[in-house]
């Protein structure tokens, strides 16, 4: 089981407290996981494990208490037999009906510590929001990181090197699970359709009752192969008028909307560097998961550059930072990244194997006017850092 440090720096600080903690993200990203670690870092504070109180609602075990009131009745008798603090831990919560209402309760009448999980951004949002404004904290999980892939190589081949790595994870992506296939590609490629489609199926249909599964799949399959590229719900529109079906642009906002609500899809708005607002049209969308898109849709070698820009984005988010498209005059940047105040800014491309694909990558950081960290990252390993514009080899900026 890898130690997942990045999340539990920012959890530790909220354990013990009136706080429910939210894990949310996509499915099969390792929220599960995340509950057995913050309960070894309970374990290290003392906690008995008799104090934890446990329920994942995808186990069909538990069907029976995916109303908020059987659950809560089950919780609350475990809880009168438990001398002390009781720590609780749901996973899948959205799968109870009015969950919130059994949170909200058990928070207010107990002495407990509670975390939970899902996989729906809208429920978790419209709920919380209704039921627990300002007494809560959620922590979006993600696959794992470069840095977290390596750690999980290097239990299967302590030999390999971070170069060899990173061919496997353009293509493999970052779900934990692909330890136990031992990397292997076919069995690897198996699985993630197979997450792919629970995704799809539960997350997406389901829960947005959806009964146009061929036009969800031709959405998907635009935006797969659109990854980092500027276009609106109009140029999909127009894209399926041109193949004789009419789609609305609201419909299609709609699907992409459950998309993004499932953790499949991020969007990522287009900034004006120079004027400071935020620009409504021609947004980007990106996977969670690069390596669904090659198990789904293929070609992550063919559009290495789109991929790569993919997995610097969703690090950027893994990091912490908001992240937009910047835009100045007639160039683009490819991120504009701000924490605390702070920015940076980043291009992203395959190699630097000409001076016009040069003068492109870091023109457009050099018509930016201030002194923030600009990078140009490639997958070059010789440094052609220059006006004050750092390049870096993308795996040693993941790394770091």
């Amino acid at each position: 089981m890898i130690k997942r440090e990045l999340y539990l720096q920012r959890i530790r600080p909220f354990i013990d407290t009136d706080l429910v903690k939210i894990l949310s993200g996509i499915r099969r990203c390792g929220k599960s996981v995340m509950l057995e670690l913050i309960k070894e870092e309970l374990r290290f504070r003392g906690v008995l494990n008799h104090q934890f109180i446990s329920v994942n609602f995808e186990d069909i075990d538990n069907q029976s208490l995916c109303t908020f009131d059987a659950l809560h009745n089950y919780i609350s008798e475990k809880i009168e037999k438990i001398n002390g603090k009781s720590y609780l831990f749901f996973d899948e919560i959205q799968e109870v009906n009015a969950w919130e209402k059994c949170i909200n309760s058990l928070r207010v009448k107990f002495d407990t510590d509670i975390y939970i999980t899902g996989s729906n951004a809208k429920l978790l949002s419209r709920d919380f929001a209704t039921y627990l404004a300002g007494r809560y904290v959620e922590f979006v999980v993600y696959p794992f990181s470069f840095a977290e892939f390596l750690d999980m190589y290097h239990t299967i081949n302590p030999e390999v090197n971070s170069a060899e790595a990173f061919k496997q994870y353009i293509l493999l992506g970052g779900m934990p699970f692909l330890m136990n296939l031992n990397l292997q590609s076919a069995p690897c490629n198996q699985y993630l359709q197979d997450v792919y489609n629970s995704i799809i199926l539960k997350d997406v249909m389901k829960r947005n009752n959806i009964r146009d599964v061929d036009l969800l799949e031709r959405i998907i399959t635009y935006i797969l192969a659109n990854i980092g590229k500027t276009f609106s719900a109009t140029s999909i529109s127009k894209y399926f008028k041109s193949e004789n079906r009419t789609v609305s642009p609201e419909t299609v906002l709609n699907y992409i909307k459950a998309c993004e609500d499932a953790f499949l899809f991020y969007r990522a708005k287009r900034q004006d560097i120079i004027g400071k607002r935020t620009l409504a049209v021609n947004e980007k969308y990106y996977i969670a998961d690069h390596g669904l898109r090659e198990a789904v849709y293929g070609k992550n070698n063919r559009d290495i550059e789109l991929v790569l820009e993919n997995i610097v984005y969703i690090e950027l988010l893994r990091k912490g930072y908001s992240v937009t498209i910047g835009k100045i005059n007639n160039l683009e940047v490819d991120f504009v990244a701000e924490k605390k105040g702070e920015l940076i800014y980043i291009q992203v491309a395959y190699m630097l194997a000409s001076e016009g694909t040069i003068e492109r990558e870091f023109g457009s950081l050099k018509a930016i006017d201030d002194n923030y960290p600009k990078y140009v990252l490639t997958m070059d390993e010789i440094d052609q850092s220059r006006d004050g514009i750092y390049h870096r080899n993308i795996r040693d900026f993941l790394l770091k």
